[in-house]
């Protein structure tokens, strides 16, 4: 088409900014969402449309679906990219952290894809975008709830691929690396209802802190990201599975080419768990 209509969560910043300034870049019409809709003004000033949503909200999700479609008449393709990393030793999260981490990062994308396929499947055609992350692939300690969340979102998108298949959809698993935004800044933030003094894990608080930011170091800027993806999936054969950013490549790699019990080994040494219980 010579316009498609794209339909983006979480854009108040970051990744989610970007794309919506690549898609619109490229002729697009852009919808934009986040929770708060005034931080998408800088959008909006750009003729970018842009709606409140809290992608956990199913009513919201609804309504958003049906301006779009009241406004553009279509929707060509959704991203899925709203969500968030809740770090912490896994002993330490309460079951309704754990839920919410998973609600937001695997079962909102998911019913948004349930309400946004039949429309797609009308019109036989359209796109899937789940921004998925390379922590997804390979597991590290202090992160386990955030790997989990995003290991199920890749497992759910390589199955809507199969399913969505025959009715004209094709799903996008984008496993970013390290992709300069606020993710590294709010994730540490969500550490404070975590640590406390009498965690088994208090002697490792500066280890904690470090993984919740690990994604900002040597990180790519978002807007080159979201090019080269933008880029891809409107290209003339989109990548199943899309790795871009710092860390996204050599990861994968070194978790194939070394053994299970040495690449844990190093990860526990590198977070200081080799040493915690002998002292």
């Amino acid at each position: 088409m010579a316009s498609p209509v794209v339909l983006i969560t979480g854009c108040s910043s970051g990744i989610g900014k970007a794309l919506c300034q690549a898609f619109h870049q490229r002729g697009c019409r852009v919808i934009a969402t986040s929770r708060r809709l005034e931080t998408l003004d800088s959008l909006k000033a750009h003729s970018i449309m842009t709606l409140p949503l809290d992608v956990r909200d199913s009513a919201g999700s609804q309504q958003v679906i049906a301006t779009v479609l009241a406004q553009e008449g279509r929707i060509d393709l959704l991203v899925n990219n709203a969500g968030f990393g809740q770090f912490g030793p896994l002993m330490d999260l309460s079951p309704a952290q754990i839920q919410a981490q998973f609600q937001t990062n695997m079962m909102a994308p998911l019913e948004l894809v349930q309400q946004v396929a039949p429309v797609m499947k009308r019109q036989r055609s359209g796109m899937i975008v789940n921004i998925g992350s390379i922590s997804g692939v390979v597991t590290t300690p202090f992160a386990g709830a955030y790997c989990a969340s995003k290991a199920a979102l890749h497992s759910l998108s390589e199955a809507l691929r199969m399913e969505l298949a025959p009715f004209g959809i094709q799903v996008v698993t984008v496993q970013p690396g390290a992709i300069r935004s606020n993710f590294g800044l709010a994730a540490e933030q969500g550490l404070a209802g975590v640590l406390s003094s009498e965690s088994w894990y208090a002697p490792l608080e500066t280890k904690i802190r470090a993984r919740a930011v690990l994604s900002q170091a040597q990180a790519m800027p978002a807007d080159q990201f979201a090019e080269q993806l933008v880029k891809a999936v409107l290209g003339p054969r989109p990548p199943l599975t899309l790795r871009l950013g710092k860390k996204s490549g050599w990861f994968p790699l070194l978790k194939q080419a070394l053994p299970p019990r040495l690449l844990e080994f190093l990860l526990k040494r590198q977070f200081g768990l080799t040493q915690i219980g002998k002292r």
